[in-house]
C-alpha cells in the first residue's frame, strides 16, 4: 500500500525534529564547576599554546579562539590561563546530561558542551517545542547552576545545532525551513578546514551557495566524501538522533524502620546497603572517589555532606564517613532519630585506573592506607594536609584540610591579589612573624620615606641573636590592604634579603618595625 507521502509531487515532511542544547565556552564553565573558581573572570583555556575557549569577560577584552597565548595575555593582562582538560569537560558535562535525561531519555552527546535529542516526545507532552527547550534549560540551571545554555530546534541534527549557536535563549526553525535558515550561514559552519579555506577563494561563501553547486562538480573537485557536507548545507540532514543508553542507577537509598538513634546502630544497619552500593559500582566497572551522604530525620531534617578520597572508596571507608557525619550532626543538624540514608557517587572513575599494579601498590597508595587508617581511629580532623589558598599574607594562605577533602574556597587562590608574594614562595612560613633587625652602615634601622623609597642601604641583618652581613637584597614591595576599613587597614613593605651564611629571608616592615615572615630553604 502506498501512502500519500509517497505519491509523486508530494514533499516528504517526515524529517525528524531535533532539539540541541549548547553551552558556550563549556571548557571554561567545566573548569569553574570543578574548581569552584569564578567563571565570570577573564579566563582562557589553552591547548598547544593556543586559545581554545574563553569566557565572555576575556572575549570583551579582545581574547579570541585561535590566538596565541602571548597575544591573548597582551590583550588582557589579568587573563587567567587554564590548560585544556578534556576529562574534566566530559565529566562535568555528564551532570548536565543527567539533568536532561531525567526529563527526556535518548540524549546524544556530540561534544562536551553540546548534546541533542529528539524533540517530539517532550514537545508533545508539554505542548510545544519552545516549552520543551525552556524546560530542559531550566532543569539544567536547577540541577547544576549552569545558566549559559542555549537551545535550538530544527529539522535534523545539524540545523538544530546551528540554531542553538545563533540563539539568545531558544530558537525554533519551523518545519521545512531548515534550508532557508542555513543558506546565509558561512561555510565554516561545516567544520571542514579545507572547505573553509578553499570555497571562499572560489566565491562560495555561504551554505546556500555551496548547496546550489552541482553534486557532480562537488564530487569531482572536492571528493565524494564532501557530498555529505553538501547535503547538510541544503538542510537535508539524513542523520537521526542516536540516543545513548542512560548509565545504570548508582544511587542507593536505605529506609530505617523503626527509626534509629545511635550512630553504631545506623552504621550496623547500613553495612549491607553500603556493601551493595560499592558492589554496584564495581559491576559497572567504576570506582568512586567522591560520595555524597544524605541523612533524613523524623522531623524532616536533611543533613548532606560530600566526602572525598585521594584514591577510591571501599565499604569500610564509606561507613567511617557515615559515622563521622552522624557524630558531627548529632544535636545540631539532626535533632531526631534517623529514618533514611541516601548514598550518591558524585565522582567516579574507571575501575581499571585503580587496579593494583603487577608489583604491588606504590608508595603513594601505601601512605594513603596508613593515613586513612589513622583517620578512621582519630576522626575526620585527626589527619590534616596543607594547601595554598589566596591572600596577601603568607600565614593566611596556609589552609589545613582534612585528609582526602577538597579545601573550602573562601578566598580564590588565583590573582588578583595586589601585593601578594609571587612564586617561588618561601619554604618555611612563620605562623607568627618574629622581630628582626635590618641595619644601615651607621647602625640605624633601614626605613622608607613617605614615597616608599629606601632611607639607607641594608648592610647588617640580625635574627634570633645572630648578626650577619647582607650580601644581597631586593625590594621594597608595598602592600596596602583594606584602606577603606579603619579596623582592618594594614600597610607594610616587603623585602628579600640574603644573609652572609647563604640563607634567604622574606622580611616585612610596618609601623612596628622589621619582621621575618618566611625563609627560603
Amino acid at each position: 500500500m502506498t501512502s500519500l507521502l509517497d505519491a509523486p509531487g508530494v514533499p516528504d515532511t517526515r524529517t525528524s525534529r531535533s532539539l540541541a542544547l549548547w553551552f558556550p565556552s563549556w571548557p571554561v564553565t567545566a573548569w569553574a564547576q570543578a574548581t569552584g573558581e569564578d567563571a565570570s573572570a577573564p579566563v582562557a583555556v589553552v591547548a598547544a599554546n593556543q586559545v581554545t575557549a574563553c569566557s565572555p569577560a576575556a572575549a570583551s577584552e579582545g581574547v579570541a579562539i585561535g590566538q596565541r597565548r602571548r597575544e591573548a595575555q597582551s590583550r588582557c593582562p589579568d587573563l587567567v590561563v587554564v590548560p585544556a582538560d578534556e576529562a574534566t569537560s566530559a565529566r562535568e558535562f555528564e551532570l548536565v546530561v543527567g539533568c536532561v535525561e531525567r526529563l527526556s531519555p535518548g540524549v546524544q552527546v556530540l561534544t562536551p558542551g553540546c548534546c541533542v535529542l529528539a524533540a517530539r516526545g517532550l514537545a508533545s507532552y508539554l505542548g510545544s517545542e519552545a516549552e520543551a527547550a525552556e524546560t530542559l534549560l531550566e532543569a539544567v540551571v536547577t540541577g547544576t547552576g549552569v545558566v549559559s545554555g542555549r537551545a535550538g530546534v530544527a529539522d535534523g541534527v545539524f540545523a538544530a545545532v546551528q540554531a542553538a549557536h545563533l540563539a539568545r535563549g531558544v530558537r525554533i526553525v519551523p518545519p521545512g525551513e531548515s534550508a532557508a535558515f542555513l543558506a546565509p550561514l558561512p561555510v565554516s559552519r561545516l567544520g571542514d578546514e579545507q572547505l573553509t579555506t578553499l570555497l571562499p577563494r572560489l566565491g562560495v561563501r555561504t551554505l546556500g551557495q555551496f548547496a546550489a553547486l552541482p553534486s557532480t562538480a562537488v564530487a569531482e573537485r572536492f571528493g565524494s566524501q564532501r557530498l555529505r557536507l553538501q547535503v547538510l548545507a541544503s538542510g537535508g540532514d539524513p542523520n537521526r538522533v542516536n540516543g545513548r543508553t542512560p548509565p545504570p542507577e548508582l544511587t542507593t537509598k536505605l529506609d530505617f524502620e523503626p527509626p534509629l538513634e545511635l550512630a553504631e546502630q545506623i552504621s550496623f544497619a547500613a553495612r549491607e546497603g553500603v556493601e551493595g552500593f560499592i558492589a554496584g559500582l564495581a559491576t559497572a566497572g567504576l570506582a568512586c572517589t567522591e560520595v555524597v551522604i544524605e541523612l533524613t530525620g523524623e522531623l524532616d531534617e536533611v543533613v548532606i555532606r560530600s566526602w572525598q578520597t585521594p584514591f577510591t572508596f571501599d565499604a569500610a571507608a564509606v561507613l567511617d564517613r557515615l559515622r563521622w557525619q552522624l557524630q558531627a550532626s548529632a544535636g545540631s543538624g539532626l535533632r531526631s532519630r534517623v529514618t533514611g540514608l541516601r548514598l550518591t557517587p558524585a565522582t567516579v572513575d574507571e575501575q581499571a585506573n585503580h587496579v593494583t599494579g603487577l608489583f604491588g601498590t606504590g608508595p603513594d597508595e601505601r601512605v594513603h592506607h596508613v593515613l586513612t587508617r589513622v583517620q578512621s581511629m582519630l576522626g575526620p580532623d585527626g589527619v590534616l594536609t596543607s594547601r595554598i589558598g589566596g591572600g596577601r599574607w603568607l600565614a593566611e594562605r596556609q589552609q589545613l584540610v582534612a585528609w582526602g577533602e577538597r579545601p573550602a574556597r573562601s578566598t580564590p587562590s588565583r590573582p588578583p591579589w595586589p601585593g601578594m608574594v609571587p612564586e617561588p614562595l618561601p619554604a618555611t612560613v612563620f605562623a607568627e612573624p618574629y622581630p628582626v633587625a635590618l641595619l644601615t652602615h651607621s647602625g640605624m634601622p633601614v626605613a622608607l620615606n613617605p614615597r616608599g623609597a629606601l632611607v639607607g642601604d641594608p648592610v647588617t641583618f640580625a635574627a634570633s641573636g645572630t648578626t650577619q652581613p647582607v650580601i644581597g637584597w631586593a625590594g621594597p614591595w608595598p602592600v596596602d590592604e583594606r584602606f577603606w576599613d579603619d579596623a582592618r587597614h594594614r600597610r607594610a613593605a616587603r623585602f628579600q634579603v640574603v644573609a652572609g651564611d647563604g640563607s634567604a629571608w622574606l622580611l616585612l616592615l610596618d609601623e612596628h618595625g622589621w619582621w621575618a615572615e618566611g625563609r627560603y630553604d
